[in-house]
């Protein structure tokens, strides 16, 4: 049973902008912080955005702050990334995540996990 599903990557030339997108059922989103993660070739997997149940807190890792965006829409129980200014070192298999708190994702304690979508950037 897929309970969190990804969509949006794809391929893009450095300096461009992806939107990803992912939705879960209301009992998970409704409990849970999300946040996204993604995974280099060869790499370990990394947090890189999350959000609170409520919205109003964020965090990023720093590698991304100022050129990605998570937010949340709680009437289509989905949680996006606007991702601009994309840099090469940023292709990566991208995954959705929930989790209790926000603090709790960033230490990659995550309850679901989503089964990717592939990010490319081209130089």
């Amino acid at each position: 049973q897929v309970l969190l599903r990804e969509s949006g990557g794809g391929l893009v030339q450095a300096g461009g902008s992806l939107r990803l997108s992912c939705t879960t059922s209301g009992r998970i989103f409704g409990i849970a912080a999300m946040g996204w993660f993604r995974q280099a070739p060869g790499k370990e997997r990394e947090f890189v955005a999350a959000i609170s149940r409520s919205g109003d807190s964020t965090d990023y890792a720093d590698s991304v702050q100022g050129r990605f965006t998570i937010s949340r829409d709680n009437a289509k129980n989905m949680v996006s990334l606007q991702m601009n200014s994309l840099k090469p070192e940023d292709t990566a298999d991208y995954y959705c995540a929930a989790g209790s708190t926000v603090p709790i994702l960033r230490r990659t304690q995550v309850t679901y996990w989503g089964q990717g979508t592939q990010v490319t950037v081209s130089s």
